[in-house]
């Protein structure tokens, strides 16, 4: 299960995004080498991981050595998609917050000024 989130100007994913991915993956009965190579981690961080989301009630493990998703662990995905929106709303926001002040500062001040000070900060006037 893809949650189709999009990482901004970051090579490395942060640790809460290997816990969703691993989670994610782990939505569907999954053994640990499913999980690891889904989710594109070594066996040291897989561990490592997995401990910890074992640990705090958001995965289990059954007889067989096949991991799940619990409820809670369910709802911490919720929680996270819903943060990744808010965040995603807010950098709108700001976004578009920018782009009123540049308007008034062109409507306020010389415009030969505030071009030079646009080329040089790259923000582009909408």
């Amino acid at each position: 299960m893809s949650l189709g989130i999009k990482r901004k100007n970051s090579r490395y994913r942060s640790g809460l995004e290997i816990a969703v991915d691993v989670l994610s993956i782990a939505s569907e009965k999954s053994k640990k080498t499913k999980i690891m190579y889904q989710a594109n981690l070594s066996y040291r961080l897989i561990e490592k991981y997995m401990r910890s989301l074992l640990e705090r009630g958001l995965l289990v493990c059954d007889d067989s050595s096949h991991y799940l998703t619990t409820a809670r662990g369910k709802e911490f995905l919720q929680m996270y998609l819903e943060y990744v929106e808010r965040c995603r709303r807010i950098g709108e926001d700001v976004d578009s917050a920018r782009k009123d002040r540049l308007l008034l500062e062109n409507m306020c001040f010389n415009n030969d000024c505030n071009s030079k000070r646009l080329i040089s900060k790259k923000e582009v006037v909408v």
